[in-house]
């Protein structure tokens, strides 16, 4: 499916590309920020310096991924709704993955099958958030904790921990690209 549509393309290159560069920011050092919006508050809005708190990397906030996730959460919707119809959508969630011939067992099994199959539909997008969030707090923790370090020994563990960053990034940002994408074409296809 994912072949036909002009939507899956672009949004996947849109999404790898906004998480990638919201995940670059954790190699920004981390005391500069919340300096420079600290002047900037002080000088531009008349703000106390004193006062400004701030996450670097937006995808350290568990709102943010989640947001991602519900909005990948809502085209899984759309998209199964759209191929299938509500019918088959609903269907899909009552009589998988226990399908009997029998008609009885096939009613008595329904409530089993529904319970099963919502509690793996809602575990998508709290899984997309929470594994996009867990990677990249621990990521910008470490980067703190080196930062609490004395100057002289910084750089010895800071460079080697921001090249190997780069990779988990980049890593990141293909994974919640390629789960969605597996996610919209689990929606759209048949069984």
């Amino acid at each position: 499916y994912h072949g036909t549509s002009k939507l899956i393309a672009p949004l996947a290159l849109t999404i790898f590309v906004w998480i990638f560069l919201m995940n670059l920011m954790d190699l920004i050092p981390v005391d500069w920020i919340p300096v420079l919006a600290a002047k900037i508050g002080e000088h531009v809005f008349g703000m106390d310096p004193h006062h400004v708190y701030m996450k670097i990397v937006p995808s350290t906030d568990p709102n943010v991924t989640l947001g991602m996730s519900l909005s990948v959460f809502a085209l899984i919707i759309y998209y199964s709704i759209k191929e299938k119809g509500i019918g088959g959508f609903v269907g899909e969630l009552a009589l998988n993955p226990f399908n009997p011939k029998n008609p009885v067992l096939k009613a008595l099994l329904i409530p089993v099958n529904l319970i099963l199959e919502l509690v793996t539909f809602f575990a998508r997008p709290v899984s997309l958030a929470l594994r996009l969030f867990g990677n990249m707090y621990a990521g910008e923790l470490i980067f703190i904790l080196l930062a609490l370090l004395p100057f002289w020994i910084q750089w010895v563990l800071s460079v080697p921990w921001a090249i190997f960053h780069i990779l988990v990034i980049t890593l990141q940002a293909f994974i919640f690209m390629m789960l969605t994408i597996v996610y919209l074409s689990m929606a759209s296809e048949k069984h």
